[in-house]
């Protein structure tokens, strides 16, 4: 495991594009939680291609959009590690404009930042989706954390802990309840096929005692509580979300979101396992974009 910034910073990723049609968008929207209540008029706009107000994609599909690239990180010159150590530990994603029901999005990636954080290395890669016209649709940017390369000499970044709750009760509490089978339906979504998702065995070799949910599954669930709550379930007022991963979730277990509202736009947000009271997401929040008058 070695690393040389002077190689490794700033390199770019072969562009690839991600081509995806109202049908994924709807199985992706299924596969965090949406129209669990198949009465919800509104959460029935993610789903449904008929619906009187026509279909929605959830902007947090956006964030399976960087998988088209990320292969690519076991490649980059100057950066050689076991991608066993390989660890998602923060994503921002930031929707430009409401996304199309189909697409082809080519993913334009390059590795932004590489911090040193003594028992590892983050590094930071910028990925932006632009439509045949070059215009770019969503931008992601996601935080890997790669465990023992760290104590190079680089950087330490900044620490990370805004979008801190403040301290009083939230002012919304949004329960999920998630399904056994979450990951295996969200997989299908075609963003991140890592099999500690899906088979039992490699889960209990990286030490859980069933295959775990993806990350990206309870950021998106997050984000439908926020939406749904402080947005009346209208995705065109979405703008961005950011996360940090804190720990994991076993399909199967009850996601509580706790949002407190910062301002007409700003919510900020932790999710946590109720039947384990450990947080999952923190340093999170969402921006709102301001109501229609």
């Amino acid at each position: 495991m070695t690393i040389d910034l002077s190689l490794a910073l700033g390199h770019t990723f072969t562009p690839r594009p991600f081509s995806y049609t109202a049908r994924d968008a709807a199985l992706y929207a299924l596969s965090i939680g949406a129209a669990d209540d198949p009465l919800d008029e509104a959460a029935l706009r993610y789903v449904y291609e008929f619906h009187r107000q026509g279909q929605q994609v959830f902007p947090t599909f956006a964030a399976t959009f960087l998988f088209a690239v990320f292969d690519q990180l076991l490649n980059v010159p100057g950066l050689k590690f076991n991608p066993v150590m390989l660890l998602h530990g923060e994503q921002y994603l930031e929707v430009k404009r409401p996304l199309p029901l189909n697409a082809t999005l080519t993913q334009h990636a390059h590795i932004s930042q590489i911090y040193d954080k003594g028992k590892g290395a983050l590094v930071i890669i910028d990925i932006s989706s632009r439509d045949p016209e070059g215009a770019e649709i969503a931008f992601n940017q996601a935080s890997m954390f790669i465990r023992g390369l760290g104590g190079f000499g680089g950087e330490r970044g900044p620490s990370g802990d805004s979008a801190q709750p403040p301290d009083r009760a939230p002012d919304a509490v949004y329960t999920a309840k998630t399904a056994p089978n979450q990951a295996l339906f969200y997989r299908l979504t075609g963003s991140d096929p890592n099999p500690l998702h899906a088979d039992p065995q490699v889960g209990r070799m990286a030490g859980f005692e069933r295959p775990i949910l993806h990350g990206l599954c309870t950021f998106g669930f997050a984000a439908r509580a926020v939406v749904k709550t402080f947005a009346n379930d209208d995705a065109t007022r979405f703008h961005s979300i950011k996360a940090r991963f804190a720990r994991h979730v076993f399909p199967g277990e009850t996601i509580l979101t706790e949002m407190w509202q910062a301002s007409e736009t700003e919510i900020i947000f932790q999710s946590k396992v109720a039947e384990r009271d450990e947080m999952v997401l923190t340093n999170a929040s969402v921006t709102l974009k301001p109501q229609a008058t």
